[in-house]
């Protein structure tokens, strides 16, 4: 295992350790230690593509460190009630659907064509904000109450554009693109 790779493997072990510290009020320590995940998702980009050390392994973990990350935070928030059921029930959505989106090509046998759209790596920095901004929140003694509304409507609103891309994107994808035989997959 390279790297970058035991970087990535650090960022999924992180995220029992941040729930965790959310649901003991651990605010601080739980800013703390996603701003280090996120710092460390950049980091392990960085010196795979830098280093020539790209595996299928890292393909694999690092979008699952990252969406197990923010999934285990939005959903410990809002059953703390720090974010609104609904934008949680949403994001989990989406992921869900995008998931369910690549088992269903997969399962037709078509190539899966996975390119992030403009609009995911969008909501996927203003999830990741949302996240950190209540977190610093909690743990610093500010007043960003008028900032976590906007940041919560932004983020639903480009969860919803995102997964309708998706289902945009692959509607196209499985109307033209030809099934792929056994050895396809």
């Amino acid at each position: 295992m390279n790297l970058p790779n035991l970087i990535t493997f650090g960022r999924l072990l992180s995220v029992p350790v941040a729930v965790y510290m959310i649901m003991q009020s651990a605010h601080l320590a739980a800013f703390i230690l996603f701003v280090l995940a996120g710092v460390s998702d950049g980091l392990d980009g960085y010196l795979a593509k830098h280093n020539d050390q790209t595996t299928l392994l890292g393909a694999i973990l690092d979008p699952l460190a990252d969406k197990t990350l923010l999934v285990g935070v939005y959903i410990t928030l809002g059953l703390q009630g720090y974010l609104p059921n609904w934008l949680v029930v949403l994001v989990v959505f989406r992921d869900l659907l995008i998931v369910g989106g690549v088992i269903i090509l997969f399962l037709v046998r078509l190539e899966v064509k996975m390119r992030p759209l403009i609009i995911s790596k969008v909501n996927t920095a203003a999830q990741l904000a949302l996240a950190a901004i209540v977190l610093a929140k909690l743990g610093f003694p500010l007043d960003m109450d008028g900032l976590v509304h906007a940041a919560i409507y932004v983020v639903g609103a480009t969860t919803v554009i995102s997964g309708a891309s998706y289902m945009v994107s692959w509607t196209r994808q499985m109307a033209g693109v030809e099934e792929k035989g056994p050895s396809g997959r």
